[in-house]
């Protein structure tokens, strides 16, 4: 965990691919050092995945292809570490992020909608649901970043669960760029950067909107 001089005041728990080597360059690095441009006293995480292939990379399931059952097993202890982090620093979840790569997406977006009230906040690069989502997680801003060439996670499963997403009522952005394959390239994480900036939460105007009626009612 990278450490701050000040108090924290955002969380952001990433999460990498399937298939790295424990020992590897952290692929994550290009990412946590934009958040901490944009985010000085924010704190990143690396989560990285509990299991072991036949070759010692990391995998947060046993199959190369994800599963309900492979996803269900990896949920709890994802959801445990968060919940005991946030608590540390004494952030509310609506200040605790979420980022992941691959099939660290997919477990990102499954846990948002899994468990309520655990992030504000959902950063998807280059990956997507499990199926196509059933239903909006509350108060959950969740920003999909895609290339349009990426040959292992069709882009067109985003759109699909974008607008499911839209249809239900969920603040979510969907940003597919040309040419790019699957990984965390440096234009998605510019352009995660600026969706975390320019983006309002529903609930943020929902806010605005009762403070400007209270402020209107006559007094006495």
């Amino acid at each position: 965990m990278t450490p701050n001089a000040s108090a924290p005041d955002l969380l952001f728990a990433l999460l990498p691919d399937s298939g790295i080597a424990p020992d590897g360059p952290d692929t994550l690095a290009p990412l946590a050092a934009a958040l901490h441009a944009q985010y000085p006293n924010a704190v990143t995480l690396n989560l990285h995945p509990p299991l072991r292939d036949g070759e010692g990379r990391c995998r947060w399931w046993a199959d190369d292809t994800p599963s309900l059952e492979g996803v269900e097993a990896a949920l709890p202890h994802l959801i445990e570490r968060l919940r005991l982090e946030a608590a540390r620093l004494g952030l509310p979840w609506e200040r605790v992020a979420l980022a992941g790569v691959g099939d660290g997406a997919l477990l990102a977006l499954e846990a948002a909608q899994a468990e309520p009230a655990l992030v504000g906040r959902v950063l998807a690069f280059a990956g997507g649901y499990l199926s196509r989502p059933e239903h909006a997680p509350q108060d959950v801003c969740i920003h999909l970043l895609h290339g349009l060439a990426d040959q292992r996670f069709s882009y067109r499963h985003v759109v699909d669960a974008a607008q499911a997403l839209v249809d239900l009522g969920a603040d979510v952005t969907a940003d597919l760029l040309p040419h790019l394959d699957h990984g965390l390239h440096p234009a998605l994480i510019a352009k995660a950067m600026e969706q975390l900036r320019t983006f309002i939460p529903a609930r943020l105007w929902r806010a605005a909107v009762v403070a400007a009626q209270e402020s209107e009612r006559p007094v006495g």
